[in-house]
């Protein structure tokens, strides 16, 4: 018997740190991300809606970085997954080392003359702070710190719910398989 209370206590204690160290957030979302617009590069409106049910893979980006480069597994992320669904949002910050300090079409110009870019892009935005974007608050208060960029190129991955399904750091490749199996999941592609 007490043998028993001891693997109950023990199955307990391992269940409560299995859901303190997840990463996921449980969340009482009053918007999905299908409920925000955004401002293009290009000056247009990107409005979220558009995309209802499909996964969206925000990444806050800048052109000075040391991970610039991942704009290339970026396009690649865009090309592989695009007709299946994916949608791939670059939402550039100059709030990380002032990596990203030139105008809109500065930025559009690098993207598209260095990288070949054609998803979608954003306005320069904030994504912490006292002038945060809206996307980027709504993140922080529905999935908590982990939503917040802790420097550039910074993923979150939302899923067809418009709900955040998960977020990778910087140094994650856009094509790793930590990605790509995750939105594979969601795509329900076997």
């Amino acid at each position: 018997m007490i043998l028993i209370n001891k693997l109950n206590i023990l199955f307990i204690i391992l269940i409560t740190i299995m859901f303190t160290f997840s990463n996921k957030v449980s969340a009482k979302y009053e918007k999905t991300i299908y409920d925000f617009e955004v401002e293009s590069i290009t000056g247009e409106k990107i409005n979220f809606s558009k995309y209802k049910n499909k996964p969206i893979l925000l990444v806050n980006v800048a052109s000075q970085c040391g991970f610039t480069k991942q704009y290339e597994d970026l396009q690649n992320l865009w090309e592989k997954y695009q007709d299946k669904g994916l949608i791939v949002i670059g939402l550039p910050s100059n709030q990380f080392g002032g990596q990203e300090p030139g105008s809109n079409s500065e930025i559009k110009n690098f993207c598209e003359v260095n990288f070949n870019i054609n998803f979608p892009m954003t306005t320069k935005i904030d994504v912490k702070g006292e002038n945060i974007d809206p996307i980027y608050k709504w993140a922080l208060k529905n999935y908590g710190k982990k939503a917040t960029p802790k420097w550039n190129f910074y993923k979150i991955l939302i899923n067809k719910d418009g709900k955040i399904e998960q977020t990778y750091s910087s140094i994650t490749n856009p094509m790793s398989k930590k990605i790509t199996n995750e939105i594979e999941k969601i795509l329900n592609i076997k």
